[in-house]
């Protein structure tokens, strides 16, 4: 038997030019997309508790902000935020802007990242003082070079999303642009040369 650092399945030395040039190719990776898929689907459960943003379920609201993004003329990548902005509503409820910038972290640009994580001290402006919260805590990031784009952001997509009378598109129209992103890595210590 070869010693741990040249035996593949020990994790030795050998282990990463065994796993890297596999890792996508893998049932586990490509099954990826079919886990956020499922998990979004499970945000149709529930709806927001926010006073007046209740008449939406959560899933309706994301899809109804990849909507207004994509007939606004938005990338796809952006599109595809939009859609899963909020998906860490059930697992991170204290943290789930921060929980979704990290899912897609490996497959958006950085300055997508940053909406993402910080997007509901953004949104936070519009009823934040109605559950005892500081309205202007978005005001934290008045110096970022991204500020504007977070506030257009919610201005244009996340605060119309809310809207129990509007057609949006459904989840299975957002698929293919959820899998292309998803499989589609550029940044990751996993894939080393990405395209």
């Amino acid at each position: 038997m070869a010693e741990n650092n040249q035996d593949p399945t020990r994790g030795g030395t050998a282990f990463a030019p065994w796993v890297l040039p596999g890792l996508q190719k893998s049932e586990f990776t490509k099954g990826f997309a079919d886990r956020i898929l499922t998990h979004l689907k499970e945000l149709d459960e529930t709806c927001a508790e926010a006073r007046g943003f209740n008449k939406v379920t959560r899933l309706e609201h994301c899809l109804q902000t990849g909507t207004l993004a994509h007939q606004a003329g938005e990338g796809e990548e952006y599109v595809v935020c939009c859609v899963i902005h909020d998906i860490g509503d059930l697992l991170a409820p204290f943290n789930h802007g921060e929980f979704a910038a990290a899912l897609l972290e490996p497959f958006i640009s950085e300055k997508n990242r940053w909406l993402i994580a910080n997007h509901h001290a953004f949104q936070g402006y519009y009823y934040f003082e109605h559950i005892g919260l500081d309205k202007n805590m978005r005001d934290q990031f008045s110096d970022h070079p991204w500020f504007q784009y977070a506030i257009n952001f919610c201005d244009k997509y996340d605060m119309p999303a809310f809207n129990p009378d509007m057609e949006y598109m459904s989840l299975d129209d957002f698929e293919p642009m959820i899998r292309r992103l998803l499989m589609a890595p550029k940044k990751s210590i996993w894939v080393p040369n990405p395209p």
